[in-house]
């Protein structure tokens, strides 16, 4: 089953993510790590987040890029965090094309899809954390636009595939897709 996170920077989704691996009961938990250690900021938020995950179970796979070679065991329970660094580090790697921006955007969004797939076909569960990235009504470069569309792309397809959809804001889990609320629910 897929399930789908979504929340601002420090909204409590990455620990609410977690929870659900956990709350799984699956013997066998994968932490996709998807962060490329830039600069100090980065190899801290790394460091906060293995500290978070500690005696918890879960086998880290760092994969900043190429998901579609990642490998789990059938059945495990599987978390990717983050879908919006994996697209980042995609969208933005040393071999793109910028001549065929159009075409770059298509291949990122494609390769990106079919990793997650892959993984689906492999694991019983996973969950996918993203960030919302676009509430801030700011226009930033048209690069930066780019990488914005195709994660937005991703997100609205993961969001429609999934079983569950879940925006935490300030810790608070709430429920946009699943269970707890019909599809088309308005509150």
């Amino acid at each position: 089953m897929l399930r789908v996170v979504t929340g601002a920077s420090g909204s409590g989704k990455s620990r609410y993510a977690e929870d659900q691996i956990l709350s799984l009961g699956s013997e066998k938990r994968y932490y996709i790590a998807t962060m490329m250690p830039w600069d100090e900021e980065c190899r801290e938020r790394i460091r906060r987040h293995r500290r978070m995950r500690e005696g918890k179970g879960f086998e880290t796979l760092e994969c900043p890029l190429d998901l579609d070679q990642a490998r789990v065991e059938p059945g495990s329970a599987v978390l990717i965090e983050c879908l919006s660094n994996l697209t980042a580090n995609e969208f933005f790697r040393e071999d793109r094309d910028l001549q065929g921006r159009e075409e770059w955007k298509r291949q990122t969004e494609e390769r990106i899809f079919a990793g997650i797939l892959r993984i689906l076909d492999q694991a019983a569960d996973v969950v996918v954390v993203t960030n919302e990235i676009f509430s801030d009504g700011t226009v930033y470069s048209r690069e930066t636009m780019d990488y914005m569309e195709v994660l937005g792309r991703l997100n609205v397809r993961l969001a429609g595939m999934a079983k569950r959809v879940t925006e935490v804001v300030f810790g608070i889990p709430l429920e946009q897709k699943g269970p707890e609320r019909e599809e088309g629910e308005v509150l």
